[in-house]
């Protein structure tokens, strides 16, 4: 049996360069969202925007990490290479968003907060939610949007680690969907 052979570092620099630019198109369609329709930061239309324009730059990236593998790889190198550009991107955003957060727009923090929690809110009356319930559950939100908006070290830390692990599950999923073995048995002319 034919093993399948790839050049192991130009798929690995593609990965990394793959993983940079995905990362760059995150923060800036990020900044766009957040500077032109701020309205869609914490919403379901934003976060579905962000979702879809991330799934298709991940199908993007792993064609064109498959390509740069000669067009077949197996399930451990597309794992390898796929995990590596995801953990890149995800990395850039996490990390540039804490920066921004903290440095750049310090308000970024508590207008992300009052647009969740008015979210929320939005959506608890709508289901009904009688108001002492609806009082106690947005204040157990606000605890936790606190945490997650102005993370301590050891909170960015382990929310980077979460970010990993979510990231990794799914460069399971794209590894399986984009792996192309080479065919053992070659159709020939008699």
């Amino acid at each position: 049996m034919e093993t399948t052979t790839i050049n192991t570092s130009a798929v690995r620099s593609a990965a990394l360069k793959n993983g940079l630019i995905w990362g760059a198109i995150s923060i800036v369609l990020f900044l766009v969202i957040y500077y032109i329709a701020p309205e869609l930061l914490g919403s379901w239309i934003g976060n579905g925007i962000t979702f879809l324009v991330g799934i298709g730059l991940a199908v993007y990236f792993c064609l064109d990490l498959r390509k740069q593998a000669g067009g077949y790889w197996n399930f451990s190198q597309a794992l390898l290479n796929i995990f590596i550009m995801f953990l890149i991107s995800t990395a850039m955003l996490y990390f540039f968003t804490i920066i921004f957060s903290k440095y750049i727009e310090p308000e970024y923090a508590e207008r992300m907060k009052t647009m969740m929690m008015e979210n929320v809110e939005s959506t608890y009356r709508s289901v009904g939610l009688d108001s002492s319930r609806m009082e106690e559950e947005m204040s157990k939100m606000s605890v936790e949007l606190d945490k997650t908006l102005n993370p301590s070290f050891s909170q960015m830390i382990v929310g980077f680690g979460i970010s990993a692990t979510l990231y990794f599950i799914g460069a399971l999923i794209f590894a399986a969907i984009f792996k192309k073995e080479r065919p053992i048995f070659f159709k020939t002319e008699e």
